[in-house]
This record gives C-alpha cells, structure tokens and sequence, in this order.
C-alpha cells in the first residue's frame, strides 16, 4: 500500500545525488550489539509457553525470583536488524540468506575487521610485475584505462541524474511487513509522462505521512528533506539527496528504552520517552513555509506539537482535543495559525504566537480524517470526514464562545467511504480533488458555496489514501493507495476540466503554495 504522497519542487533535489556515507566503527558496534540483543534476550513462542508451565507449577514465594527484566525494546529489534542489513549492503560485505538470523549479520560484520583495519601491513601485491610498477596521475593518462572509466562513470552518473525538468515524488510504502520511502521521477510531466524509481530507503516503522521541508539542518541555504510521522512515536527527517542511506538525518522525540518485567504468570512493560516527545502513532505532519525551521505534528496521543528542527526541539505542544488528532495544517497567509482535527469531532484553530489563548472550535459531527486550507483565500479552510462528507468553514465566523453552534458555508456528501485526501489546486481557485476509501477520486468546484462535481475516476489504486496537487505542474495530480502502485492523473486531460479551467494552463502566473 502507499500511505501519503509528497511533491519535491522542481529545483529542490540535487542533479547527482550523494552515495551515502559508509557506517562509522561506532555505528557498526552499535549495529552489532542490537542485533545481538536480538538473539540472547528474544524469547520465543515456545519458551514463553514451557515459562508458563514452570510458573504454574511453582509457588508464589518463588515469584521474586522471576522478577526480572526480560528483553530490550522489541519494537526496535526490526529496526536494527534492517539498519544492519543496510549498512552492511552500503560496504558491500555481506550477504544474507532469507531466513538467516542475528548471527549471520554479527558474523558479516565481524568479517569487515573494522578493529584491525588501520594495524593491517602492506601485503605482497600477487599481481605484480616484480619492479616498480608504472604509475600514472589519473586514469586519463593510464593506455590501459583511457576513456573506459570515463564512459563508465558517465553511464552511472546519467542513470542517476536528476534532470531540472524532471517531477519528484516521495511515496512511504508498506508491503509484506516492509516499509520504505520511495522517491519517484517523472520525466516530462507537462507532456508523455515516463514514470519510475530513482532511489528507496527502508524504514523501521509503518508509515503514515510525510512532509516535505527545506529547512537546512545540516548547515547551508536550503535543503531537501522529507519528515516522516509512523505508528511509533518518533518523527524521521531523511534527506532526499543522499542515496542508499541508512539512517534519518535527525530524529523528532521518540522511545528511550522499552522493558519488560516479569512478575509471576504476568509480565509489565514500561516505556521510557524522550523529552517531549509525542507517546502515540504520528499521524499528520505539516511544514511551515513562512517559518521554514517549523514542523507541526499531530498525535493518537491527543496532541498537537510545534518542533524547530533546526535545533530538534519541541516549542510548543497543545492540548485542546480530548481524542486522536489525524490532521494538522498552517494558514499559507497568516504563518503562526494553525489548525487541527481529531476524532472527537471537532476542528480547533489556533494562534502560535498566542499559546495562552484557547482559539476557536468547530464541531463537525464526525472522526475528522483531513483539513486543508485554502491557498487562494486566507479564511477558508475544508474538512474531510469519515462519513464521506466535506465541510467548509470561514474562519470570520468563529466564535470564542464554546457553546455557539458554528454552521459551515457547505457541506457536500462527496463519497459513500470516509473522505481520506483533501488536495486544493494550487493555480485554480474553488478547485479541490477528494479520494476516499470507496476507491473514487473527485474533482469539485467550490465556487459560491456551491460544490459541484466536475470530474469523477476510479483511477485503479483501491482505497485512496493520499492525493495531492503538484505545485510546478499544477493539472497533475498524483494518489496512492491501497494497491501500493503510485498513480499520476492529468486532470487538463479531461475534457470537462480542460474547457472549464484550460485559460489557468496557458496564464504564466506563478504557482500558489498548497
């Protein structure tokens, strides 16, 4: 399945994207050890069922005895044992079987010698002519080597090269227990599209949305990162331009350690956190353009949190929703409002620049799955539910009292399924597309409060979990779902879109911020 889609913007990813830096001798003991955990303190089925036995049979007095922790983390196992295959998979020193265990990576790893490296002599050279070897500066310069290196690494460097006219998505997948982003390149996306992988990178977690941002966490003007909100609680910022990586970039909050006790026939867990770190799945993340150092996240914990990644911190967490909080999304006009939606029914906006003050809530009727602001017009803003339905609100007629019944300016019965995706059209005003787990993807016109459907498909992706707009090619519109398969739609395509909307694709104007 494909849980979220992001657009890169043309210009953002490097033309040659950097191999990723081989682990560090520290990284590689590091690896080592959690895979070891792994296999000394993993307890088995069967092992878990013969301790039963024994405890049934034993008496109380020998419960203190029992009393011990039991494993490390065993959501993190997966993890290290994944961290492990790739970092070895980076050197190029080993190789598993399917099936092979913790063993055969601490074997592999063994293999590379790491402690040594540096003590190893020189060894006789069995190739050798047996007199000094003839050297030569560079390759060019070598009879035997002219040109085939060159040809070679230009071969390599073409199949890799992100082209200045080329579309980048970034997709989080999940398919038999595995999960990876995946960045897609689309060649000529205003024309015949071609469509295909460019790079993947494995994640420890079940993906459920991402966000991409710019902010330079690693020094520098700009950079080309995407956040990744999971069902743990921790948020990964991987960078984009850094192929076969590894490792996050950074690390938003997250677990310190997990345990397990046991206590007779029963066994405790504790989660240790990190400080202010969200302690449920991640489920909606939004980048915020006019505070390009601000991420939002929101949290089945029932918290909305503001973290500055430039220094990993948390800066703000709020507590106005008594239930999961699905989406999240800042004003593209007025930078410090934020608003939220949650499963109790409500959608509650906010000023960052006023904590203390309580802001302005809307009830909705029910689980809110997305909410996405306006682009074109700085107070409206829609909602997407679970029921099917789409509501829209504006924000001039909020109240602070608690108890005034909010009406919305619409509300539109879209889709027989919960409402999944929400997608304004950056160039058209009043132009939204829906997807819904009933597999329908709709286009609508929002003009006069009056939401009309222009466009309906079954673009074969199964249920539709995600679906967004790209702001360099504003038409084309880009949706994943449950089948795992990535699915472009030239909306301008459509004869009903292209007479409606076709003077938008020939004005020059430059693209408004989704």
């Amino acid at each position: 399945m494909i849980s979220s889609v992001s657009w890169v913007p043309k210009g953002a990813s490097k033309a040659v994207p950097t191999p990723a830096d081989p682990p560090s001798k520290e990284e590689l003991e590091e690896i080592k050890k959690l895979a070891l955990e792994q296999q000394l303190e993993g307890v088995d089925v069967e092992s878990e069922q013969n301790d039963e036995e024994i405890d049934e049979g034993n008496d109380d007095e020998n419960d203190d005895e029992n009393d011990e922790e039991m494993s490390v983390d065993a959501a993190l196992q997966p993890a290290a044992i994944e961290q492990a295959l790739g970092a070895a998979n980076a050197l190029g020193k080993l190789s598993m079987k399917k099936g092979g265990g913790s063993n055969d990576i601490a074997d592999g790893l063994e293999e590379l010698n790491m402690d040594d490296y540096d003590d190893e002599d020189d060894a006789i050279d069995l190739f050798g002519t047996g007199i000094a070897d003839t050297f030569y500066p560079s390759n060019a310069l070598d009879p035997y080597m002219k040109n085939k290196d060159d040809d070679e690494d230009s071969e390599e460097i073409d199949d890799i090269m992100i082209k200045a006219d080329d579309a980048v998505i970034v997709c989080t997948t999940n398919e038999d227990e595995m999960s990876h982003l995946v960045v897609y390149i689309v060649e000529d996306p205003d024309g015949d599209s071609n469509v295909y992988v460019h790079h993947d990178m494995i994640i420890p977690s079940f993906p459920l949305c991402t966000a991409w941002l710019d902010c330079p966490i690693k020094g520098g003007e700009k950079g080309n990162f995407i956040a990744v909100g999971s069902m743990e609680p921790a948020i990964e910022i991987w960078d984009l331009d850094v192929m076969d990586e590894v490792q996050p970039s950074l690390i938003l909050g997250g677990v310190v350690e997990r345990k397990k006790k046991k206590k007779g026939k029963k066994v405790e867990k504790s989660v240790k956190y990190k400080v202010d770190s969200h302690t449920g799945a991640v489920l909606s993340l939004a980048w915020n353009k006019g505070y390009r150092n601000l991420l939002a996240s929101a949290s089945a914990d029932k918290l909305v949190k503001v973290w500055d990644v430039a220094t990993s911190q948390c800066v703000l967490t709020m507590e106005h929703h008594t239930d999961k909080v699905q989406a999240v999304a800042w004003n593209h006009f007025e930078h410090q409002v934020i608003l939220s939606g949650s499963f109790d029914h409500t959608v509650v906006m906010r000023d960052g620049k006023a904590p203390a003050h309580s802001g302005f809530k809307w009830s909705v009727g029910s689980d809110v799955e997305c909410v996405a602001w306006d682009p074109h017009d700085q107070h409206l803003f829609v909602v997407s539910l679970e029921n099917g339905t789409v509501v829209g609100f504006d924000i001039r007629n909020a109240s602070s009292n608690p108890s005034a019944e909010l009406k919305p300016t619409f509300t539109l019965h879209a889709h027989d399924k919960n409402v999944c995706a929400i997608s304004y059209n950056p160039v058209v005003p009043n132009l939204i597309a829906t997807g819904s787990e009933d597999k329908m993807v709709k286009l609508w016109d929002l003009s006069n409060n009056q939401p009309s459907c222009i466009s309906s498909q079954n673009r074969k992706a199964g249920a539709v979990f995600s679906l967004s707009f790209s702001e360099d090619c504003p038409f084309l519109l880009a949706l994943g779902g449950s089948k795992g398969k990535l699915e472009l739609w030239d909306t301008l395509s459509e004869a009903s879109i292209s007479k409606k909307y076709g003077k938008y694709a020939r004005q020059n104007n430059a693209p408004v911020s989704t």
